[in-house]
């Protein structure tokens, strides 16, 4: 409640701690200090300091000290703003403030003042010199909180700690699945929607006259630093478009405007080549044109160019070459190259600097091949390389990109290959000797791949357009290939002007799109949705594709307990101000209360649009827990049998230290369509149970309750819910809860994994195996009938699996004569289950799920954790495989320590000894080792640098992102 300066030859000086002007508070209740900063700066030539500090509120503290001649005279505090709790503070010289947030978006503020010029009282210790002497206690001091008048929020950094809940669901019928996560505590929770990819700002959306094929940039001049037009081809016209302050068309360009365009091209120093179909256009600076026409009974149909170079193909299979000359005149080269296979696609690199022409042009064609020819004039469109590819190519680009994997100091050329199955393909293209080397392959999209060059930070990148747009670019020295949030592209082209530096502009139907790509580095973009409290559970009514979450926090005033707080304040003679009452919660945090109270709701979310449709308070002091989807068979409320109701778990009075409540209760509830036309929760009824049901499972047309020790069966009733069945053989309190068939799986809070059968004949449930090792669960999948993922509150991850054996003659025992009168073994379940896979992750791990990430993907486990991560754990296809990255671990454990100086082994190995899993983010720092060591552990393995990436490279995109 106060702060105190102390030294040995000096007299304590301590001022308290304000606190908030808040009439329903304890004022007993202690103020506690969780984070500080100090910061120096000069002020007329003398060195001067002050100490922020935040209390556990969130509330900002100024502190400043009197001092002089090395003597401290007195302390002074004064109000200085209020953010959400952060873990660390620091202030930068630059004057911004970064806050690391305990939970939830970590924020950047700005100084817009010190607190010197504004009406919050300042506090000094001079003033509590008599108190101090006299050893009495020093009164209460109070301030009236205010929105934020010091600081300004400049940028935010996201964070989802706490995770408390995920689910892995495809409601829009993507190619890919949304991650639903319930993330934050109290006021700041926020329901996160997360989609694979980086987030694209979309600037601008045009309608066209039509349907366009094509859409390029072009500036002016070399020297330009922005684009002049943008060129829209349609299929028997183009369309030009001067770019401007505002985006006009124009007609005197020198373009062909009534036949479609194949590659439009700023060639040399100030002149534009268009190719379409019956010919080459250059344009001059002064609108001269000199235009070569197609042979007789030919088109061109392929085309590639660069500032120096254009290369055609025709429809009889020549490849035709020109080439710009120094009195800026497009000359074609003298030969032809008659091509085998009919040619697809055509690229040209950037013309590297210092060089007058590309060396290499790139050909795919239909006998999937892709050939590469030399442009050198001694051995002008002579073959270079070849390479098989799985499909038929459907487009290409040359370009240079950083990569550290590759080569540290400059450039690597990749020739990116786009197919017309879907596969996009990276490959390494030797600027000396032109061969093709290192290819790697993605799938990307159901539809053929087209690619286009943009630029990324300064740096360029592909655009690769599937049925899904994806991105290739690098950021922070490090190669990424990532889809792009964004509806389905069918061509795009960069977009640099002074209002747009490095956007993308793309055609999709009948419009014309300008969007930049941002948060670089990102595996998802993030749509939140702010919750009131703290999010404990949630599910989806499939039928309606909506959302039930329920919520609660401890100690916080409900809206009923707050209204009644404030009438017995008025009667007790306060002034109530509706200012501090009525504070905003997003900044200033709920209200506390005492222990044992809560406050909680349940609400109803439509995720597409990101819509409350209806939240429902609690009242009596109940808070919700859990919540299930349950389709009941025999239902006397529904007249359709497929109907879905929703039951919540909640319990009453609970106090969590020693754990007491009054009682639990299952409310029951149906989703209808109100008279607004609104989705809405309709409650049924409310059933009293004796314990505090944590775990609601949907089970052969009833529920399965976890409440406390006894796990339950449920069927509804008219008026409440009508238990069937229940054993009480878990040990402590059953926290979640799996089945597929008669066979049902609970976890406990202390004691592990239970795995529990149910004999239909004798209404029967029975527990017939569980762990030996005692693991506090907090989160766990089913694998498959037998086996099970766990993790725990220790940070374990496990896979343990019933003996087949068992599983098989527990199925078998159609009477239940042997599982009813087994003998329990080591004071448990008769049967015990083997452990496959340990590892420790310095994590909370808080779901689990068995879900295949990518079209085309193998199935993984997903995890997240309390502190906001998501793991991914593959499962190994062949013994090759488990041998060589076995290796690779064990080389980077010895090269590649952890920067805290801990030993590798013993830290997966913190409670129990890791076993058959292999540390795929320790094989992936590889990458990042200098040359000769990895060259070194390359040599161990018997492989070349090149396979030990691909292989990492590998394990990840077929699994995961």
């Amino acid at each position: 409640n106060f702060i105190a300066y102390k030294h040995p030859e000096a007299e304590e000086l301590r001022i308290p701690i304000p606190r908030r002007a808040q009439p329903l508070e304890d004022p007993k209740r202690g103020i506690i200090i969780i984070a500080s900063a100090v910061h120096k700066m000069r002020v007329d030539k003398k060195t001067q300091f002050f100490f922020l500090l935040q209390s556990e509120e969130g509330d900002l503290y100024k502190v400043t000290i009197d001092h002089a001649d090395g003597t401290v005279h007195s302390l002074t505090i004064k109000y200085f703003d209020t953010i959400p709790t952060a873990i660390s503070l620091s202030i930068l010289k630059s004057g911004f403030l970064f806050a690391a947030s305990e939970f939830g978006n970590h924020r950047h503020y700005f100084f817009e003042g010190l607190g010197d010029d504004d009406d919050d009282p300042e506090i000094s210790s001079a003033d509590y010199m008599e108190e101090e002497a006299n050893k009495e206690e020093i009164p209460l001091v109070y301030f009236k909180p205010r929105p934020l008048k010091n600081l300004s929020l400049v940028d935010e950094l996201e964070s989802m700690a706490p995770l408390m809940e995920s689910k892995i669901l495809n409601l829009a019928d993507e190619e890919t699945p949304r991650i639903y996560s319930l993330c934050g505590k109290g006021a700041q929770s926020t329901f996160r929607i997360l989609n694979q990819g980086v987030e694209a700002a979309e600037l601008a959306v045009s309608e066209l006259p039509g349907n366009p094929s094509a859409v390029w940039t072009t500036k002016l001049k070399a020297e330009d630093e922005y684009h002049a037009y943008i060129v829209v081809s349609f299929a028997n016209a183009t369309l030009v478009l001067s770019i401007g302050e505002t985006v006009e068309e124009v007609t005197d360009t020198g373009f062909l405007t009534n036949a479609p365009t194949l590659a439009v091209q700023q060639l040399g120093e100030d002149a534009l080549v268009q190719v379409h179909p019956q010919g080459i256009r250059h344009i001059r600076a002064d609108r001269r044109v000199n235009e070569w026409r197609a042979p007789h009974g030919q088109t061109i149909i392929e085309a590639a160019t660069n500032t120096r170079q254009v290369a055609v193909a025709l429809s009889n299979g020549e490849l035709v070459y020109f080439e710009l000359d120094n009195m800026g005149q497009l000359n074609e080269h003298q030969e032809r190259k008659q091509m085998t296979s009919y040619v697809t696609t055509l690229a040209l690199g950037e013309v590297p600097e210092g060089r007058v022409r590309a060396r290499y042009i790139a050909i795919g064609c239909e006998d999937q091949t892709v050939r590469i020819l030399s442009l050198d004039p001694d051995s002008c469109l002579e073959p270079v390389s070849m390479q098989a590819l799985q499909g038929v190519p459907s487009s290409l680009c040359i370009i240079e990109m950083m990569d550290t994997g590759i080569e540290q100091g400059h450039g690597t050329q990749y020739l990116n290959i786009g197919l017309s199955n879907g596969i996009f393909l990276r490959t390494i293209l030797d600027t000396i000797t032109g061969q093709l080397s290192d290819t790697r392959a993605r799938f990307i999209g159901a539809k053929s791949v087209k690619l286009f060059r943009i630029s990324i930070q300064g740096h360029p990148a592909v655009l690769a357009l599937s049925s899904k747009p994806w991105v290739s670019y690098t950021f922070q020295n490090r190669l990424y290939l990532t889809p792009l949030s964004y509806e389905m592209l069918e061509h795009g082209s960069a977009f640099v002007t002074e209002q747009c530096p490095e956007g993308v502009v793309a055609v999709a139907g009948n419009t014309l799109r300008i969007f930049t790509v941002e948060k670089l580095g990102n595996v998802f973009n993030q749509v939140s949705i702010p919750l009131k409290y703290t999010p404990r559970k949630f599910a989806l009514h499939a039928p309606t594709r909506t959302f039930v979450i329920v919520e609660s926090d401890h100690a916080t005033f409900s809206p009923s307990e707050k209204a009644k707080g404030i009438i017995e304040k008025e009667n007790e003679g306060f002034e109530i101000d509706d200012d501090i009452t009525n504070l905003d919660p997003l900044q200033f945090g709920h209200v506390r209360n005492a222990a044992g109270k809560w406050a909680s709701c349940i609400r109803l979310v439509e995720p597409f649009e990101g819509k409350t449709l209806e939240m429902i308070e609690l009242e009596d002091n109940e808070a919700a827990f859990s919540v299930a989807m349950v389709q009941f068979r025999q239902n006397p409320h529904a007249t359709d049998p497929s109907e879905q109701f929703v039951v919540v778990g909640t319990g009453q009075d609970v106090q969590l230290n020693p754990r007491s409540f009054t009682a639990g209760h299952l409310h029951v509830y149906r989703v209808v369509q109100g008279e607004n036309g609104q989705l809405q929760l309709h409650f049924i009824h409310k059933t009293a149970i004796d314990e505090i049901p944590q775990a609601l499972l949907a089970f052969q047309g009833r529920l399965l309750v976890g409440a406390g020790k006894s796990l339950r069966i449920y069927d509804i009733g008219k008026k409440k819910m009508l238990r069937k069945c229940e054993t009480k053989s878990i040990p402590n309190s059953i926290v979640s809860l799996h089945t597929q068939g008669h066979r049902v799986i609970a976890t406990d809070v202390q004691e592990s994994v239970h795995y529990v059968i149910y004999k239909h004949a004798d209404n029967r449930l029975v527990v017939f195996a569980d762990d030996t090792t005692p693991r506090w669960m907090t989160g766990s999948t089913m694998v498959d009938y037998e086996t099970i993922a766990g993790g725990d509150k220790f940070g374990n991850f496990f896979i343990a699996r019933l003996p087949g054996n068992v599983s098989h003659e527990v199925d078998e025992d159609t009477t239940g004569n042997r599982i009813y009168h087994e003998k329990g073994y080591l004071q448990g379940a008769p049967n015990k289950i083997e452990s496959l896979c340990e590892y420790f992750t310095g994590d909370i791990i808080t779901s689990l799920h068995k879900a295949t990430l990518l079209a085309g993907g193998r199935e993984v486990i997903l995890t997240t954790s309390f502190l906001g991560a998501i793991s991914i754990y593959c499962p190994f296809l062949s013994k090759e495989d488990v041998e060589f990255f076995q290796m690779l671990e064990m080389h980077m454990r010895a090269e590649a320590p952890p920067l805290a100086g801990r030993d590798h082994l013993l830290y997966r190995s913190y409670y129990i000894p890791v076993k058959s899993v292999i540390d795929g983010d320790l094989c992936e720092q590889f990458n990042s080792l200098p040359a000769e060591k990895k060259r070194m552990i390359a040599d161990e393995l018997d492989r070349s640098v090149a396979d030990v990436q691909k292989k990492i490279e590998d394990m990840r995109i077929r699994s995961g992102f």
